[in-house]
């Protein structure tokens, strides 16, 4: 992490306080509570725990250089456009507390100053699940053919005895560095279902794990018919950066049917250690029917080759848009932009029955490190009509740090060294509405994972 200078003793003069005055328990964790301890705790994803001074005060250099930077916490929508409930970002002056207080030696305080401990969820969850459906075990080899291992499908039973209102779903790896993402889907049971058995497509690959250019974009189309028949596509997704998608905040919910199965579709990525990751998904459910439905929509940028092609060395490259069209009145109240690792940025914006033109969210710096969901504070009502465009651009040259060849023709694929553009987005409707009618697409394609 670079290095950043101290701060001279007066260049916050005017703030409240002064720094000798400033505390842990007083001043740095209250701020720690609300913006930092659900990822810094242990069984979370964070290389260290934030819970107590005794752990954090190592750390307090560190902790300033980065909300100075704002690599922490990490939140990337641009500020003027949209409001969000789960906005991590820190205000100016919680970034100057915690600067200060690493620049007057990291006092403690008096532990009679220090608010209630928050009282987090047992197990590593976020949310304390109702229900818990434990997920198919996964040997990851740790030096696969070409690094490779393709998308895998495994069904298994959901549990579900009657049908159920899920008011939240949460999907937690076991082994999360080396899983690129997790989603799932609900299906009707059918008597040819083989549970527990890996379902995948297998791709033409060169000695790198690179498919050719006839191979974009296809993605689902070689898989069995039956596998994915009767659901309503992807349900939710872990991705790093997001375990739980919360309906509660809409007091929405989603219907799963008695004795449905689950589907997991695996994307895992290599990292030489041979491991076997046991995921997990846990549910909180209702004892009444929700208020409204809650709908996850995946959709994606055209895939094929003659449209979707990233040259090399190209620093700014344009996708050709996502477009589709609401078929039914709706609110608008997730986004999720999921890219790779030439992902650069994305927005999405708005066009109503009247001709009114809104951008509803800006990703100006996408880190495929840090993939977050964006729940507005407000649902955005979304009249019949209005329509839907997500544009984006990948940066394929050798200012991206992360880019594995800068000088080889990008394609839509499944692997992390391939791309997508693929703007996921939630929306509530009345529970009379036909979720599987809510958008069509005008360009793209209906999505089928991360």
């Amino acid at each position: 992490m670079k290095r950043i200078g101290f701060f001279a003793l007066g260049m916050f003069a005017g703030t409240a306080f002064a720094a000798d005055s400033i505390t842990f328990h007083k001043d740095v964790e209250p701020i720690l509570q609300a913006h930092c301890q659900s990822c810094h705790r242990p069984g979370q994803t964070a290389p260290m725990s934030l819970l107590s001074y005794e752990s954090a005060r190592p750390w307090a250099k560190a902790m300033k250089n980065a909300v100075l930077t704002r690599k922490m916490p990490p939140w990337f929508a641009d500020p003027r456009y949209g409001h969000f409930k789960n906005d991590r970002s820190l205000k100016q002056s919680d970034v100057e507390t915690i600067a200060q207080w690493a620049d007057s030696g990291a006092p403690e305080g008096d532990a009679k100053d220090a608010p209630a401990a928050v009282k987090w969820p047992a197990d590593g969850w976020e949310i304390q699940p109702d229900f818990i459906v434990d997920g198919p075990e996964f040997a990851v080899p740790g030096k696969p053919q070409a690094n490779v291992i393709e998308w895998n499908y495994i069904t298994v039973p959901s549990g579900f005895k009657e049908d159920t209102w899920v008011t939240s779903m949460e999907i937690r790896p076991s082994e999360p560095s080396v899983t690129h993402h997790i989603c799932v889907y609900f299906k009707p049971h059918t008597p040819d279902t083989e549970y527990n058995k890996p379902v995948w497509a297998a791709r033409p690959r060169n000695e790198k794990g690179i498919a050719p250019a006839e191979a974009a974009g296809v993605n689902g189309r070689d898989l069995p018919k039956s596998l994915l028949e009767g659901t309503n596509g992807v349900e939710g997704c872990y991705v790093p950066g997001q375990y739980t998608q919360d309906y509660r905040l809409f007091h929405a919910a989603k219907l799963i049917k008695a004795g449905s199965d689950m589907v997991f579709q695996l994307h895992y990525t290599p990292n030489g250690k041979d491991v076997v990751d046991h995921p997990r998904l846990g549910f909180t459910v209702a004892r009444a029917p929700a208020e409204r439905n809650y709908v996850t929509i995946g959709t994606s940028a055209p895939s094929d080759a003659k449209h979707f092609a990233i040259p090399p060395n190209n620093p700014n490259w344009e996708s050709p848009p996502m477009e589709a069209e609401f078929l039914a009145d709706a609110e608008l109240v997730n986004m999720f932009p999921h890219m790779h690792v030439r992902g650069k940025d994305m927005t999405y914006q708005l066009t109503y029955p009247n001709g009114e033109t809104e951008t509803i969210l800006s990703v100006p710096h996408y880190d495929f490190n840090w993939q977050l969901g964006y729940d507005v504070a407000q649902p955005i009502k979304i009249p019949k009509g209005t329509r839907i465009k997500v544009t984006a651009h990948f940066d394929n040259s050798v200012n991206n740090k992360f880019n594995p060849d800068p000088n080889q023709t990008v394609y839509y694929g499944d692997m992390t060294w391939e791309e997508m553009m693929f703007p996921f987005f939630s929306v509530t409707v009345d529970p009379a509405v036909n979720t599987k009618k809510v958008i069509r697409i005008i360009r793209g394609k209906d999505g089928d994972g991360a």
